[in-house]
């Protein structure tokens, strides 16, 4: 039996301490830049992105320390998005992960900060990873910008905020969420097969993007549903902001029941294309299991 919990708790272990390592080597670990940027990466979270590059890895075959640096880049640029989403300007949140958001535990100004120098720094991990071949750097640095910048997540970013206080249908909510947050779990199942002998087969991609794809919208989708049933203890963050932004969601397009349909269906759709793999995918299945069931 795949013990997901455990290899989850692995996963945050590696990566964590190969941030921490990273980031205590800048000239300037002691300034409060350094603090912020170590409080932002380091608050805690699943790591779900970073688990998703390494299962991805290893299922085709790829050594684990020739995925530390792209999953800790992707976790990066996480930390640096939600910095960023929780601003005044943004979403205006005081809670992340149970603890003071960064612009709370520090200042907004030194929060923007934080978040542009993690942004670099994902770039700059990849640049220097020293297992990597040119070509190899190249896409995973093609992979990390097009799944965070105005193609990806920013985008996704900025259709949300254009979205409040208005009437979107699903297909729009949809492309919202595919961008916002499927971006960057869709990128980081990609750049794991970018470091193994199959990143050129177009049947693994394409069977591993529809896998993705599932999972990256039904992540937004559970998130819908916590926001509306959630415990603030366990999820980390307020409850029913989104209600207090007037944002669409599932549940308020579908209906609670509706929204978990949905979930379940994505859920479904995720398997059937893991099926269709001749490889052992336990991993990713466990891993698409949890974001569905999951109540943080």
């Amino acid at each position: 039996m795949y013990d997901l919990p455990r290899h989850l708790a692995d996963c945050q272990t590696r990566v964590n301490t190969f941030l921490a390592e990273k980031l205590s080597h800048y000239p300037a670990y002691h300034t409060p830049l350094i603090s912020a940027m170590e409080y932002a990466v380091l608050l805690g979270g699943k790591r779900v992105r970073p688990f998703l590059i390494y299962a991805t890895g290893e299922m085709l075959g790829v050594a684990l320390e020739k995925l530390d640096h792209s999953a800790a880049a992707m976790e990066a640029i996480h930390a640096y998005s939600l910095v960023h989403d929780d601003l005044p300007a943004m979403d205006n949140d005081s809670l992340r992960r149970g603890k003071p958001t960064c612009h709370i535990a520090f200042d907004e100004a030194t929060a923007i900060l934080a978040g542009d120098a993690l942004q670099t720094f994902a770039f700059e991990l990849l640049a220097n990873d020293p297992h990597l071949t040119a070509e190899q750097k190249i896409a995973q640095i093609q992979a990390l910008a097009f799944a965070s910048g105005a193609k990806g997540m920013c985008l996704g970013q900025s259709l949300d905020l254009q979205s409040e206080n208005k009437a979107i249908n699903l297909a729009q909510l949809a492309q919202i969420h595919r961008h916002k947050t499927g971006a960057l779990i869709l990128h980081s199942v990609l750049m794991g097969l970018n470091l193994s002998d199959y990143a050129q087969d177009p049947q693994i991609r394409h069977l591993l993007t529809e896998y993705a794809q599932a999972i990256g919208l039904a992540f937004q989708v559970q998130d819908d549903i916590l926001d509306v049933i959630g415990n603030t203890d366990k999820i980390g963050k307020t409850v029913g902001a989104d209600e207090a932004l007037n944002k669409s969601t599932y549940p308020k397009l579908l209906g609670l029941a509706g929204a978990q349909q949905k979930a379940e269906q994505l859920y479904k759709n995720a398997l059937h294309a893991l099926a269709q793999l001749p490889f052992d995918s336990t991993a990713l299945q466990a891993l698409a299991g949890f974001i569905v069931q999951r109540e943080s």
